[in-house]
């Protein structure tokens, strides 16, 4: 007995060393600083013909899934996304094969969404998943999870184990933290309403892509004070949006109304409780290489499940936001905000807040020759709004989480709004 107890303490911390390694340190190799998970994957892209023969497969084999098995028109919503995957095909094969409209092959549309987003997101999501085992696995989630209940709980209703999702978003990509989300959800470990609120609150994007909108926006200078208010305004919204609709009416549902395995309040020595919940994880655990097996097995599903979700609802994204006046429109829900939050060029900043649910890079071209305000604001409201359809939202709906295409438009707009109101006072105050 005494031998297993000192096996299962030795995985642990081996185990959670190396995912907090993989995941959550940042090495410098080739002049790249950001952590091993992202350098495999860029070595992994670097393999010639590697983006065209893989992102071409991925998507077409993602977008014909659903036809092969038939399960394309079981309702309205699968029936239109289904049709958007084959619109990807089309798209993925106008950029492998560098045919069709000059507009639409342009840098910045479709060879933009296929890759800096279809490929990196779908690369990243498998191979991160042989690593999720570490982090998810044997007993880090439940021992870190002991020590942030008291601050989880209260603030964003949610378990202590989601501080783990919160970091995994900044250091690494939204695709990480939701390939966690959705393996602990799964595992009974998240409720509906959990889920949803790790979801949609904390899935962001990384700091090296928030590094590409300073750059965009030329603020750079204040990296700092942006980095930290982006943080700041995402984490305040995610506390507001979890009390009001429509999360607040998610229910307090484990998965396939299973049990769950409900995080408690503790008392006590805090460090023997987590210690002890860490080992009981550890005991009950599979091997490692069948939980890597298992984890990689859904990491590849997700890939192939979003890929064509990625490009064909990406593609639609951008061309309405570069060709039509939807975004213009959608902009004047935003206005009213803007204007009595007295942001320069009130209007533009609506419309670049407006275009964010396309692709959240969008709104830093909108208003980069915008004054140093609003292009400041804009930075940060591109970010902690979470929610664009270029990526993390078919990303998040490749996921078994429980949210509607409404529940998507409704927080989205909720959060634009609250963003709006807590950035602007901190930049009129300290930048």
């Amino acid at each position: 007995m005494q031998e297993k107890s000192t096996l299962n303490g030795v995985k642990f911390i081996v185990f959670s060393l190396f995912g907090i390694f993989m995941f959550f340190v940042s090495i410098d190799i080739g002049g790249k600083s950001t952590i091993p998970l992202d350098h495999i994957v860029s070595w992994i892209q670097s393999i010639p013909h590697y983006f065209k023969i893989y992102g071409l497969t991925l998507v077409t084999i993602g977008a014909l899934f659903p036809f092969i098995k038939g399960i394309w028109n079981k309702d309205l919503t699968t029936t239109i996304f289904s049709l958007c995957k084959l619109f990807g095909i089309i798209c993925v094969v106008m950029v492998v094969f560098n045919i069709g409209p000059g507009g639409l092959l342009a840098g910045d549309m479709l060879p933009f969404i296929f890759s800096k987003i279809v490929v990196p997101v779908t690369t990243i999501i498998p191979v991160g998943s042989v690593f999720l085992a570490f982090i998810t696995g044997y007993g880090l989630m439940e021992f870190i999870g002991v020590f942030m209940r008291p601050i989880m709980m209260p603030i964003w209703k949610t378990p202590g184990r989601s501080a783990i999702d919160a970091v995994a978003s900044f250091v690494g990509s939204y695709s990480i933290a939701l390939l966690i989300t959705n393996r602990v959800y799964t595992e009974g470990k998240y409720t509906d309403k959990e889920a949803a609120i790790i979801a949609t609150g904390f899935s962001t994007v990384s700091a090296a892509f928030m590094i590409i909108v300073a750059t965009t926006l030329g603020i750079m200078d204040y990296w700092l004070k942006y980095f930290w208010f982006t943080v700041i305004v995402t984490f305040l919204v995610t506390a507001i949006t979890a009390r009001i609709y429509p999360l607040s009416k998610k229910k307090d549902r484990y998965y396939n109304d299973a049990e769950g395995d409900i995080e408690q309040d503790v008392s006590g020595n805090r460090f023997k409780i987590a210690w002890d919940a860490a080992m009981d994880t550890c005991s009950n655990a599979p091997g490692l290489l069948e939980n890597v097996a298992m984890n990689f097995k859904d990491g590849f599903s997700l890939a192939i499940n979003v890929a064509p979700t990625l490009m064909g609802i990406g593609a639609i994204g951008l061309i309405l936001a570069n060709y039509t006046p939807l975004f213009d429109i959608i902009g004047y829900i935003f206005y009213p905000v803007t204007l009595l939050l007295r942001i320069p060029e009130s209007l533009l900043a609506a419309k670049a807040v407006a275009v964010s649910i396309a692709e959240m890079l969008l709104p830093a071209v909108v208003v980069a020759n915008s004054p140093l305000t609003t292009r400041f604001i804009i930075a940060i409201v591109s970010v902690s709004e979470i929610l664009f359809f270029s990526a993390s939202i078919p990303c998040m709906m490749a996921t078994e989480i429980p949210l509607t295409m409404l529940d998507y438009i409704i927080i989205w707009i909720e959060r634009v709004i609250l963003s709006l109101i807590i950035a602007a006072p901190l930049v009129y105050l300290f930048v």
